[in-house]
């Protein structure tokens, strides 16, 4: 049975939608970062980066949440949209969108505005603009598209779903409320019952809540080791 290592967090969150939505069974096994669980030696063979999600599938490891989702679509014949060369593009594309650039730059923009020091306003910023940027590219998107890809749901839509659910955490309130195509396809989604149960796994395991200092030398391994 497929293994999928987990927390709660927004890129594991896009998985556990996809294995709810597909049916595909599987032993969900908690990753308490904030413990450390994350560099444990088993966890390191499955991804060596250090990170969830990841999954074992019979002992093909796959990471990263956007690979899991294209792996999992193929084997499964989910969730893709109609095969074409088109098609087969504009997956590539919006899901390395996605990957490269709007988790990296809201998970930033979180950071800095929640975990940083508070005289970084450069940094703030920076992220905050890409993020909108990022933002408003989807939502032009979405103003022509009810779906990512094609004319159906698939796993653009739910790598999508899995930041932008939590956009006002991320832009502020106002800051969301300016992507309207976005929220419409968002709560679309969230309105599935796949998605009320990916979002609800993490309840039926316990992790640390406190982001004391051994979860924030666990979160941000800078802190402990200086490189210039």
């Amino acid at each position: 049975m497929l293994k999928f290592y987990f927390n709660g967090a927004p890129n594991p969150n896009k998985v556990a939608l996809f294995l709810e939505e597909s049916g595909v069974p599987f032993e969900p096994v908690p990753v308490d970062t904030r413990k450390g669980e994350q560099f444990k030696s088993e966890f390191l063979k499955v991804n060596p980066n250090g990170k969830v999600p990841a999954v074992d599938d019979d002992g093909v490891f796959v990471f990263d949440s956007n690979a899991i989702l294209l792996y999992l679509a193929e084997k499964t014949g989910k969730f893709l949209p109609p095969n074409s060369p088109a098609n087969r593009a504009q997956t590539l594309s919006w899901l390395m969108f996605i990957a490269t650039g709007l988790g990296p730059y809201s998970g930033q923009a979180v950071h800095f505005k929640t975990a940083a020091p508070k005289d970084l306003d450069y940094a703030v910023n920076r992220y905050l603009y890409e993020a909108h940027r990022h933002y408003k590219i989807l939502d032009d998107h979405l103003a022509a598209h009810r779906y990512m890809v094609g004319d159906t749901y698939t796993i653009v839509d739910m790598a999508l779903w899995g930041w932008a659910r939590l956009a006002s955490f991320v832009l502020g309130e106002e800051g969301a409320a300016k992507y309207a195509n976005v929220k419409r396809l968002v709560d679309e989604i969230s309105a599935r019952p796949a998605a009320s149960r990916a979002i609800a796994l993490k309840d039926k395991f316990t992790f640390k809540a406190e982001m004391d200092e051994e979860a924030r030398n666990h979160m941000f391994g800078h802190l402990k080791t200086k490189v210039a």
